[in-house]
């Protein structure tokens, strides 16, 4: 789910981790549907009129197969760019018994918004950063709305925490310096993006430029106390060693050694093996609908 954007990902590489990472977050998602079901009308029946479902940058599908039980009378489609990714959603979608239901389509955003048939709810989850307009992006997400449908954007929530400020090794505050790492990696890609707009990130201002009227934002926990169990600590792992191929050259020399020893599977100073690793995570969901009919 909360990907950073790189001009180089590869990412059928990264189908086992973003699944992973997008199951340790099962709690948010269903938390999230519930809440996107009653703010469609649950309560009055309204949900069996939500016949099509879009989950824009499905990745592995993992929101997608949520998406579908939460709303049983629609057809939903997992929409990526990404052949190996679409892949695991369809295997995913088998296994779940949700084949007839869930199907995949193929598409690079934003050149191929257009392809994007009409829905009654569209779920996007930590997509339009990527993307140089971002305005233009949930414009043209915005479009693909039938009368009345939703729109629910995730993006920017805080940065997952799962570490100690002090760890018994190296400075204190590590993560913190690693996110700050991370963030300015992020902006200096998204300054080269094709495109690329400067944009101040309120995204209930955006939906309503988009032509929506916001009906709410939220944030959810994902909280995973110590001590995490192991798919938990095989995320934190694949998470950290990627950032040391991403920003290990941003770091002091005593931050890559902290780091280094983070990801070493065989140290008990190690993230696999660590008794104070924890999982927190805030995820923001904004929401909006298209204007009913008069």
């Amino acid at each position: 789910m909360n990907v950073h954007h790189t001009e180089d990902i590869d990412w059928d590489a990264l189908g086992a981790q973003l699944e992973r990472e997008a199951e340790l977050h099962t709690p948010f998602l269903e938390k999230a549907a519930g809440w996107l079901r009653d703010l469609l009308g649950a309560g009055d029946g309204a949900h069996t009129r939500i016949h099509r479902v879009l989950d824009v940058g499905s990745g592995p599908g993992v929101a997608t197969c949520l998406l579908a039980r939460f709303f049983p009378h629609a057809e939903t489609v997992a929409v990526d760019q990404t052949a190996g990714l679409l892949e695991r959603a369809r295997m995913r979608a088998a296994k779940q018994h949700l084949s007839g239901r869930v199907i995949t389509q193929q598409a690079d955003l934003p050149e191929e918004f257009d392809t994007l048939s009409p829905a009654d709810l569209i779920w996007t989850s930590h997509v339009v950063h990527h993307l140089g307009d971002q305005q233009a992006a949930l414009d043209a997400l915005a479009g693909a709305l039938r009368t009345g449908g939703m729109l629910a954007v995730v993006e920017r929530g805080l940065a997952p925490r799962f570490l100690p400020r002090d760890i018994g090794m190296g400075r204190p505050g590590l993560q913190a310096r690693l996110d700050a790492a991370m963030e300015d990696r992020f902006t200096a890609i998204r300054d080269q993006l094709p495109g690329s707009e400067p944009t101040v990130e309120d995204w209930p201002a955006m939906l309503a430029r988009a032509g929506l009227i916001p009906t709410g934002t939220r944030t959810f926990l994902t909280d995973l106390p110590a001590p995490l169990g192991l798919p938990a600590r095989e995320h934190l792992h694949a998470h950290l060693t990627r950032l040391y191929t991403l920003v290990g050259d941003r770091l002091d020399d005593e931050d890559r050694t902290t780091l280094e020893r983070l990801v070493d599977g065989d140290a008990c100073t190690g993230i696999l093996w660590r008794p104070d690793a924890f999982y927190l995570a805030a995820t923001t969901v904004h929401t909006a609908r298209a204007c009913p009919a008069a």
